[in-house]
């Protein structure tokens, strides 16, 4: 089954290059039974790529279980993953299988995964090393043959670092690394997903089609979609029923999606946890700190001249880094054949340092995004585009640099 034909029989619109990886490797791995950890923002269908990979699988007969390790409380996790004993707790007024025990022979696939305890990412781990696990309140070990799908909206590797996934459970996840592109890497796939929800919407609702005018494609296709392709439907579905006009222009799209514009000076973000993410802050001062030692050279400089009695040239040959920086630094507001002159405020004569160049005088940009875009574009080859040491010299989090670099289009 090719690429196309897996597309059609799930039902997945666009031919993004990322997503035909995407789809490419997940038709590769589904004959195994290797573990897959699939990664993506989320509403980017990862769900969609664990039933492909059920479906092409030879397990596809037996039984497919979405789990979203979110959304069930700690206290009761073990017992919905491995089931439980009778009066193995209160409440527990009958033995239960877990859904280990239920899909034997079949697929799990763990939504949110990232969101285990660790008590409980010990007994799966266990089960993916020797498929052995024990019901909450049982001694007797259980076998199961299951194959483990996983799936997670944040970066895993962070979560190991800070203590709060097991290693050993990350590596054995994360046998096979399937990334899910987000709707925004993806333009050229926006306009036909919208053409095919307000076509079903409007066949749904019995309602007369929706057509986009120029002005709202190209304001479709710009949108950052935070909520991707489950955002991008949801818009669909208000427009098919609220809006009166089905020529929609760009004036009436702003009535459903957020008006993005505004101000882009750096600030402080609330991560969700209390916490605040100065990763942009970190940057503009790092741009000041620049700035002052630049300042400083300077000062350096000139109180050496100074204590050498207005003997520039020995200035010049002991400090040929500063020299070289201050008529770069100058090159952009000299005339051609400018004079720079250094007078000794001791003496009446003075010497002179003719730099000569034909110079183009360009306009600095005092736009902080090119301010961050520029420093990171440096630093990136400054160290050959090693990004773990990027953003150390940027002094920000890997993962920092990697959302920006996604943000500011730099791949």
């Amino acid at each position: 089954m090719d690429i196309q034909d897996i597309k059609n029989r799930f039902g997945i619109i666009g031919g993004s290059p990322l997503l035909n990886r995407a789809i490419d490797i997940a038709r590769q791995v589904a004959p195994t039974d290797m573990s897959v950890l699939i990664t993506g923002e989320s509403g980017s269908g990862k769900e969609v790529f664990s039933h492909i990979i059920h479906q092409l699988s030879t397990r596809k007969h037996g039984a497919f279980i979405a789990v979203n390790c979110g959304a069930i409380p700690e206290g009761t996790i073990d017992s919905e993953l491995f089931g439980h004993e009778k009066g193995s707790f209160t409440g527990a007024h009958e033995a239960r299988k877990g859904y280990f025990e239920v899909a034997n022979g079949g697929t799990i696939f763990l939504d949110e995964v990232a969101e285990l305890p660790l008590g409980t990412q010990a007994r799966l781990l266990r089960i993916l090393e020797s498929g052995e696990y024990l019901r909450v309140g049982s001694s007797k070990v259980q076998k199961t043959d299951v194959r483990i799908i996983a799936a997670t909206n944040v970066d895993v590797y962070n979560r190991v670092k800070s203590g709060k996934f097991r290693e050993d459970l990350y590596y054995r996840l994360n046998t096979v690394p399937l990334r899910i592109p987000a709707l925004h890497e993806r333009k050229e796939d926006i306009y036909l997903l919208f053409r095919k929800f307000s076509a079903d919407f409007s066949d749904k609702y019995r309602s007369p089609g929706i057509q986009l005018e120029p002005d709202a494609i190209q304001m479709l296709s710009n949108y950052s979609w935070p909520g991707n392709v489950r955002q991008l439907k949801n818009i669909a579905e208000q427009i098919c029923v609220l809006e009166k006009d089905r020529n929609v222009t760009a004036s009436a799209l702003l009535n459903y999606i957020p008006n993005e514009s505004g101000s882009n000076l750096p600030m402080a973000i609330n991560n969700g946890n209390g916490k605040e993410d100065f990763s942009e802050r970190d940057i503009l001062y790092k741009v000041l700190f620049d700035m002052k030692k630049d300042m400083m050279d300077l000062k350096k400089l000139v109180a050496e001249i100074i204590q050498s009695g207005g003997n520039t040239s020995h200035v010049i040959a002991d400090n040929p880094h500063y020299i070289n920086q201050l008529y770069q630094d100058v090159d952009q507001t000299l005339n051609h054949d400018a004079t720079l002159t250094i007078k000794n405020p001791s003496q009446n004569s003075q010497t002179e340092y003719n730099y000569t160049q034909d110079v183009e005088e360009v306009e600095e940009s005092l736009s902080l995004i090119d301010k961050e875009s520029d420093l990171i574009k440096k630093a990136l080859k400054k160290h050959k585009g090693k990004r773990k040491f990027a953003a150390q010299e940027l002094g920000i989090s890997e993962r920092t640099l990697y959302r920006k670099i996604k943000e500011l289009n730099l791949n």
